[in-house]
């Protein structure tokens, strides 16, 4: 599914450690693997620096592992530039680092990092980098909405990830509570929860099961952000890896958007992948 994989390298360590999910990805799949630099008019020679030399570490790094590579450096808008690198590269996935301060923006307003996710033709994974030093998950927690959308894709991400890190998947859907009139919440058991899982659910485990992926799955009730997060702390996970959400703006503004208190709050890594695949 993807046959070449591009990530966005900047003076930022974070952007890296970005890169080297995507090499890894790019190394299991067998694409090849591309490093891009967009640098605006105004960046200062030490940035420049920083990233050319993070792009030689990668290099070094994608040869070493039998991966083919391509560096790429370009002057101007970063968006407007990898969006052309994208269509004229033929790209199938983009990987690009979020900052620390776009976590603090709603919707992620005025951040490379949502323009990307909505102007690129391809799909992006955006990462969110909390633990520099840690990039070889062995646990990793995929919380699922009832709906998912291009479930191919989601299933061929994920499981390439956990065999690109030989890690195991943690499949987590957080649902509502059931209730009943005059009788509160009710309590189910695990395996009845499961039955309850929703058909996009069924279709993706059903997937992962078939690319001989090793993983165990939950479905519990709460709140669904916080759920997420608590789980991965608890459990101590290593990385998260999401779906971006498609909740419209207005709706936003009056419900927090789940993968915002994730990408606030979570304790290890997280990827924002938004599929454009169709199944």
């Amino acid at each position: 599914m993807y046959n070449k994989i591009l990530t966005a390298i900047n003076e930022h360590f974070n952007s890296e450690v970005a890169a080297r999910y995507a090499l890894h990805l790019a190394r299991a799949c067998g694409a090849k693997f591309y490093t891009c630099f967009i640098a605006e008019k105004s960046a200062a020679r030490a940035s420049f620096d920083k990233a050319e030399a993070a792009m030689k570490r990668l290099f070094i790094l994608a040869e070493k592992s039998g991966v083919s590579a391509e560096s790429i450096t370009e002057t101007g808008d970063p968006v407007a530039e990898i969006r052309k690198i994208v269509v004229h590269e033929n790209i199938d996935l983009v990987f690009a680092s979020t900052r620390r301060e776009d976590a603090k923006r709603r919707f992620f307003s005025g951040t490379n990092a949502r323009s990307l996710s909505l102007r690129l033709p391809c799909s992006v994974a955006l990462v969110r980098v909390v633990h520099t030093g840690k990039i070889h998950p062995s646990t990793v927690l995929v919380p699922l909405k009832a709906r998912l959308g291009r479930i191919k894709e989601w299933a061929y991400f994920t499981s390439t990830m956990a065999a690109a890190f030989n890690a195991k998947l943690h499949v987590f859907h957080v649902t509502k509570p059931i209730t009943k009139f005059f009788h509160g919440d009710i309590h189910l058991t695990p395996v009845e929860w499961e039955k309850r899982a929703p058909a996009d659910i069924a279709d993706f485990l059903e997937r992962l099961r078939k690319n001989g992926v090793a993983f165990e799955s939950r479905l519990l009730p709460g709140a669904i952000g916080r759920s997420i997060t608590i789980e991965a702390a608890v459990r101590r996970h290593d990385l998260i890896i999401m779906g971006a959400s498609e909740r419209s703006l207005v709706s936003s503004l009056f419900k927090r958007n789940p993968v915002e208190n994730v990408l606030r709050e979570t304790p290890c890594d997280l990827i924002i992948l938004k599929p454009r695949h169709e199944d």
